[in-house]
């Protein structure tokens, strides 16, 4: 790890890869914390929500966006005081969660919020663009990925073991359209990092995935 380099390691990659599941598997093995920021996207698309507004809606989202207070303990997310970690999984907010991200103002908070959480380091952050933009001096970047099918091929098994009714087609044609969304939004797309290593877990089980992401690190001088 340079001198400029900040302890800190940086998962990004497409959705439905399990970056979130890894990350926090990473921080419990190094002993570090995590730090979900999809969930920071979710409880602004939350706040958005409640307050009933449109993006369009220009200075209202402003005044939203102005007194946004995240916190984050251990695994809970909490909106002004409010735990919300359970709220901010309805499919409401899901439906929301994808244009409130891709809004540039939203980002421009939302990543002034996570850099100054991160800047104490030793932390494991995952999401769409941490080592491209959030961190870029982040000292270990991986970019997850896994085919559109493994990943929807997830995504059906884990509906159905909730108990929800679930088609495969469908799962997999959201898939794509998130992809779609994510990689070609105007404000930072997802896209690896240039130093980042890239990681195709369609094979993979979870314990290889975070195996090899702690050695990793490990090896870095």
């Amino acid at each position: 790890m340079t001198a400029s380099a900040l302890p800190l390691i940086a998962i990004d990659g497409p959705s439905g890869v399990g970056k979130s599941t890894t990350a926090r598997r990473v921080a419990s093995r190094l002993g570090w914390q995590y730090l979900d920021t999809g969930a920071m996207y979710r409880a602004a698309a939350l706040a958005i929500h409640r307050a009933g507004l449109a993006l369009e809606a220009r200075e209202e989202l402003e005044r939203v966006l102005a007194g946004l207070a995240l916190t984050q303990k251990g695994t809970r997310i909490f909106l002004a005081g409010e735990d919300v970690s359970e709220a901010i999984r309805s499919q409401e907010v899901t439906r929301r969660v994808t244009p409130v991200s891709a809004d540039a103002r939203v980002r421009e908070v939302l990543v002034d919020q996570q850099r100054r959480i991160g800047a104490t380091g030793h932390w494991v952050v995952d999401g769409r663009d941490i080592g491209t933009v959030v961190f870029p001096q982040a000292c270990c970047k991986v970019f997850l990925t896994a085919s559109p099918e493994a990943r929807a091929r997830r995504r059906f098994l884990e509906l159905q073991a909730k108990g929800q009714v679930a088609v495969f087609e469908e799962v997999l044609a959201d898939q794509r359209r998130r992809d779609e969304a994510d990689s070609t939004r105007a404000v930072a797309p997802l896209r690896p990092a240039e130093d980042a290593v890239e990681l195709d877990s369609s094979d993979l089980t979870l314990d290889q995935v975070v195996d090899w992401i702690v050695a990793r690190h490990q090896a870095h001088p």
